[in-house]
């Protein structure tokens, strides 16, 4: 089941990830809480704003901060691709922004101590909880914290933030999300935040899709709030438990969409029609939280959650329908997910696996079940890969009435098997994806 739904990433999503083992020592006498990062980003920070020289300025960030830094530095700086120049246009556009948040970063330091209390309480209701680092680090506003491997990062421009923020520098169309997450005093939550990320040290390997990451997400909020014992400062879960109907019915939706992640995880608030950032984060919540209210053993519930394996289609199948979060078995749902995807019908010049195509054919249209958005596309290589994708293909696409149709110029050869795979790019208004199509065919002798 799980596969399905991560073979609807495939023809759209091409991640890379760099993957590499951060060796970390036991809990000795050392300290792991690391704040260095944040003065010697204030070091380069004040040589920075004393010059209008691009070049000093360059050189400052790369021999004060970045060649001083921490691996935690290192690694945020990889996982969220912050560049030298996301690091200088941040700090030259954003001066009262900065030095509004100055003092409360510096405070990384005393917050150690209360930092090192939360994990002792993650460990009370998680015995087995393995260590782990904590580094304060500065970005350039793409996180407040996330993790790799056994390392917590702390993006502490946001993370510490509070009303007194000064929001007014950023553009329009950033500005009130901003305004909304700085009036919320997130550092006040920066223990709840960083038992939250630390949780995700934790747990087995993330799977790309919608369904799995929401619940990666929410396993760390619920357990981080059960840890503390408090709420979720997280204003998805706060929405999302006044407006479970319609939030889990627009989910089971759009769960199996190719391309939606920033409507539900890590993207800005008007990217979907709720206006709330997140909301992926209280869909997990939500199901951790009916796991664990009807599990007998908290304890061990606590354990099953942070212990799930998410390439295990299996387990997690057998997680999400227990939790009874949607209105219908997860099998039965992306049936119906996939009755409703509009799909490919013919080919206009020829059958589709024909072996006797005219090599002077110098178009190949294809007719559609139902009209799409006709501006999404995709055209992707077959298994036989680049020999077996026509030539002359990019210059002339275009749609047909209502688009319904969509046409692709090609070249080609005499007795020669192609390939092209129209993907699930395409899609209707409604963003429903079209079902993948390989166009598969020989051309004759003439």
């Amino acid at each position: 089941m799980l596969l399905k739904l991560k073979n609807t990433f495939s023809n759209t999503i091409k991640l890379s990830f760099v993957l590499f083992t951060i060796a970390i020592s036991g809990c000795k006498n050392t300290s792991n809480i690391i704040t260095s990062d944040i003065d010697n980003f204030w070091n380069a920070y004040d040589k920075i704003t004393a010059t209008k020289d691009s070049t000093l300025q360059y050189k400052y960030l790369d021999s004060l901060y970045f060649k001083k830094g921490t691996e935690g530095l290192k690694t945020i700086r990889l996982v969220r691709n912050y560049t030298e120049a996301d690091y200088i246009n941040a700090i030259n556009n954003y001066p009262l922004f900065w030095s509004s948040i100055r003092k409360n970063t510096l405070k990384a330091d005393r917050m150690s101590s209360d930092l090192e209390k939360g994990i002792q309480k993650l460990k009370e209701i998680y015995p087995d909880l393995k260590p782990a680092k904590i580094f304060f680090t500065i970005g350039a506003f793409r996180t407040p914290g996330t993790t790799l491997d056994s390392l917590v990062l702390i993006g502490s421009e946001l993370a510490m933030t509070n009303k007194n923020t000064v929001s007014t520098e950023f553009p329009e169309e950033i500005q009130g999300a901003r305004r909304k997450y700085f009036n919320s005093n997130p550092i006040n939550d920066l223990v709840l935040l960083n038992v939250h990320e630390y949780v995700h040290t934790q747990q087995k390997a993330m799977v790309h899709n919608i369904l799995s990451l929401a619940i990666y997400e929410g396993v760390a909020e619920f357990v981080s709030v059960k840890a503390m014992g408090g709420v979720s400062a997280a204003p998805a879960v706060a929405y999302g438990k006044k407006n479970m109907k319609k939030v889990m019915t627009k989910f089971e939706e759009e769960m199996f969409y190719p391309i939606n992640k920033d409507k539900w995880l890590w993207g800005e608030p008007h990217l979907n029609e709720f206006k709330v950032r997140d909301l992926g984060y209280y869909v997990g919540y939500q199901m951790c939280e009916n796991f664990y209210n009807s599990s007998q053993n908290k304890k061990e519930a606590i354990k099953q959650l942070i212990e799930l394996d998410f390439n295990n289609e299996t387990e997690i199948e057998a997680f999400v329908d227990g939790t009874g979060v949607f209105s219908d078995t997860l099998e039965k749902l992306y049936e119906n997910f996939e009755r409703k995807r509009p799909k490919v019908i013919r080919i206009n010049q020829f059958e589709n696996h024909s072996i006797n195509v005219n090599p002077s054919i110098n178009e190949i249209t294809i007719e559609f079940s139902e009209p799409l958005n006709g501006y999404h596309t995709g055209v992707d290589l077959g298994e036989l890969g680049r020999k077996g994708f026509p030539e002359g293909t990019l210059v002339g696409r275009r749609w047909g009435s209502e688009n319904k149709s969509w046409t692709i110029p090609v070249k080609l050869k005499p007795e020669t098997h192609y390939q092209i795979l129209i993907s699930n790019n395409f899609r209707t208004d409604s963003r429903i994806p079209l079902k993948p199509f390989l166009i598969d065919f020989k051309t004759s002798k003439n």
